[in-house]
């Protein structure tokens, strides 16, 4: 935890360096540490360095400095994003996985077969009357996400969107821990005869899976 902090407030510091500028600074403090343990750190916190003029929506805050917008309390920051999966005969079908980054409880997995922008937006309005909306809300870069709809109707309700870099998606760590649970302890070890089956056994593994209040 120390060295995570540590590592944190040097990426702050020192907001161009990378992971291995700031390995060198960590062991010049005196810690024992090799590089690839701060590269671990550094992807699951979600540092990087950031671009000189930041596009749309990245994760940099306000000022400048490399480290991502970190959830402060339930309903701050909500992410989401797709997981795939079988049903026996060999049809895939798609799960949109809804996280909230401060308490990690899954707010939702909505199952289908197919998995369009106005199905996230249903998905979305949902969850806005029963638990009010994030004030952000972090994805990936797919067309279901940036679909001019889902932006045009977030941006009414003041929702902030937050896209990660392309082909990093260690940025939006939460989603992806959630997913790979998801596959280890369901997906992968479960028969799904039916999309009704599958709707049924991955909505009671999301009430299993969360954490109890």
């Amino acid at each position: 935890m120390a060295l995570t902090e540590d590592i944190i407030a040097l990426a702050r510091q020192y907001g161009r360096y990378g992971y291995r500028r700031v390995t060198a600074l960590l062991r010049d403090a005196g810690w024992h540490v090799n590089r690839k343990r701060v590269e671990r750190i550094w992807r699951r916190e979600g540092l990087k360095v950031p671009q000189k003029q930041p596009k749309r929506g990245r994760l940099w805050l306000n000022d400048g400095s490399c480290i991502r917008l970190r959830p402060e309390y339930p309903g701050h920051v909500w992410s989401y994003d797709f997981v795939e999966g079988r049903t026996h005969d060999g049809r895939k079908f798609r799960i949109l996985s809804i996280i909230d980054e401060a308490s990690r409880e899954c707010l939702a997995l909505p199952v289908a077969r197919r998995l369009r922008s106005e199905d996230v937006l249903a998905a979305l309005a949902e969850l806005f009357v029963t638990r009010g909306p994030p004030a952000h809300i972090r994805s990936d870069n797919g067309p279901e996400f940036i679909a001019t709809a889902v932006q045009q109707w977030l941006a009414k309700i003041g929702v902030k969107t937050l896209y990660i870099t392309p082909g990093s998606p260690w940025e939006n760590g939460y989603c992806e821990s959630f997913n790979g649970s998801m596959r280890d302890e369901l997906l992968n070890g479960e028969i799904f005869y039916t999309l009704a089956e599958a709707r049924i056994l991955i909505e009671a593994w999301r009430r299993h899976y969360n954490p109890a209040s």
